[in-house]
């Protein structure tokens, strides 16, 4: 198989360093779809390829041969398979299949636990308050979207910052952002080496969040005093939650206190770069399941017994004319 196959694996290499490059310098908004797509293409792609390598390994099993009908000497004279790597790639998938499991197990433990403890207080949508002096704000999805918010953390904010947090958390609700998350964190667990672009992933989020509170409060300053202030005195949110206590808060801050600055060139090039990134990954895959298929096509018409595809051809079309001119 060529070794373009592999491209897939390695591009996240590359993706990562320009997205988290590109990202601070674009919209918020812009930014959390690049990186949230961009995410979802090279994990898709390397998956992909993973699954390709495995297959190939297989199809010189004689017992799979013998079903597809090709010839697996063939497939192997071909070069079309390499059979430490398709091992190495069997066991891979086999591994990030535990992995995504176990994610998705986790999530929905979490999802759950949650949604039971906040049915404690209350069942229908919209703020939640929590006793406690701990400070915790956070929203949670289902029943319409839900604030999670304690009175300690009220008891650390003025009136005015309780609605810029309050607004940032709905938010995040609004904008569906959690599905956002969800994407990325299985993204990361497909393929370990996009975790850096999930982490720049949820900076973007925040940050799309922090400017909508702004909007809808009015005074960026008031939202930066917010988050501040609630970061201080609360805790990093849980890894599946979004909470305006997460990312790193003093470069949300600072970009809340400057002026918004323009989509930049460079901004504007970077993003070009991983979008084309993420296309060369998706169309190498492709390259990828066409090469294999194209091998497995010229295995089949050398298997014994079978008629090479030509030869089929040409003998379908003696028959034809054969049947003609008995009819005539």
């Amino acid at each position: 198989m060529d070794a373009d196959t592999l491209v897939p694996l390695l591009l996240p290499l590359l993706a990562w360093p320009v997205s988290r490059f590109v990202a601070p310098r674009l919209p918020p908004r812009v930014a959390g779809w690049l990186l949230t797509g961009s995410s979802l293409v090279l994990a898709a792609a390397s998956t992909s390829a993973l699954l390709l390598l495995a297959f190939a390994g297989l199809s010189l099993i004689p017992a799979i041969a013998d079903a597809g009908h090709w010839s697996p000497e063939t497939l192997r004279n071909l070069d079309a398979v390499n059979v430490p790597v398709s091992i190495a790639s069997g066991v891979v998938l086999v591994v990030l299949g535990g992995r995504l499991v176990r994610t998705g197990v986790r999530y929905r433990r979490w999802a759950r636990q949650l949604s039971q403890e906040l049915d404690e207080h209350s069942r229908d949508g919209g703020v939640v308050l929590l006793p406690g002096q701990e400070p915790v704000a956070f929203s949670a999805p289902g029943r319409g979207g839900r604030i999670a918010i304690s009175s300690g953390m009220l008891a650390a904010l003025s009136p005015k910052e309780r609605c810029a947090l309050l607004a940032h958390e709905r938010a995040h609700l609004h904008l569906r952002h959690h599905l956002f998350l969800i994407a990325v964190t299985l993204s990361s667990t497909l393929n370990p080496l996009l975790r850096p672009l999930g982490t720049a992933t949820a900076f973007a989020l925040e940050r799309w969040a922090d400017e909508s509170a702004a909007t809808h409060v009015g005074d960026r300053g008031l939202v930066a005093r917010a988050v501040a202030k609630a970061a201080l005195a609360g805790r990093a949110p849980h890894a599946f939650a979004l909470a305006a206590t997460g990312g790193p808060v003093p470069r949300r801050v600072s970009a809340l206190l400057a002026t918004p600055a323009s989509t930049s060139p460079v901004a504007m090039l970077g993003s070009a770069l991983v979008l084309g990134l993420a296309a060369l990954s998706a169309q190498t895959a492709l390259d990828g399941a066409s090469d294999l298929h194209d091998g497995i096509e010229i295995a089949q018409a050398a298997a014994p017994g079978q008629i090479p595809a030509a030869l089929r051809a040409h003998h379908h079309g003696s028959a034809v004319r054969t049947s003609g001119w008995h009819t005539r």
